[in-house]
């Protein structure tokens, strides 16, 4: 079991967010205390999420006795997402005192052409494909790219302002210049519409 299928799975996302909630680790016994579960269900589910690498094992003894199997939080290096947004890069971009939001996005975006393995010469179809193998819906109709899962649209509906972030981001995915409104990221039930204006792309 991976990380997501075990974030899904509304029992293990309950076990897991009890032991997260704790100050040290915790038992079996404790887990089926909270929940109201028999033990050998707390247990299986504080196994899955072992296995999935969400928590870490280890005993201690209490009393008399075989020492009780512990399990506490796994150190976290990376939130579980799906798709992954890769924000990371972004916020280190931001945090080395950068505020050229456009450049910022572009070089973003040309990190993400490289993760999806987008060569120069990418058509929109390459990179319609490409945001597809990363986990995000998108297409090419006509001169656009359309996808209802933008990457950086909860950012732009969150905070209108960085929309020129957005733009330069899909300017360094498509390698060219684009047209981007920040009205489609925020209409909820529409898809975000990315104008590439081919005579310009490099």
């Amino acid at each position: 079991m991976d990380r997501l299928s075990a974030a899904g799975d509304p029992g293990l996302r309950s076990a897991l967010a009890f032991v997260r909630g704790q100050e040290c680790c915790v038992t079996a016994d404790e887990l089926a205390a909270h929940e109201g579960i028999h033990r050998n269900v707390a247990r299986s589910r504080l196994e899955r999420l072992a296995h999935a690498g969400l928590v870490e094992t280890g005993t201690a003894r209490a009393g008399v006795g075989r020492p009780a199997k512990t399990y506490r939080a796994a150190p976290e290096l990376e939130a579980i997402e799906f798709p992954a947004h890769h924000t990371a890069g972004l916020v280190g971009l931001l945090a080395a005192g950068r505020s050229d939001l456009q450049e910022i996005g572009a070089a973003f975006g040309r990190d993400l052409a490289r993760k999806a393995g987008l060569g120069h010469g990418r058509s929109l179809d390459d990179v319609a494909a490409g945001l597809r193998g990363l986990g995000f819906q998108a297409a090419h109709e006509g001169g656009e790219i359309v996808t209802p899962t933008c990457p950086l649209r909860p950012l732009v509906a969150a905070q209108p302002h960085l929309a020129s972030l957005d733009a330069g981001m899909w300017s360094g995915l498509v390698g060219g210049r684009v047209r981007c409104a920040v009205q489609g990221c925020l209409d909820p039930a529409a898809p975000c519409r990315i104008q590439v204006l081919i005579e310009s792309r490099r």
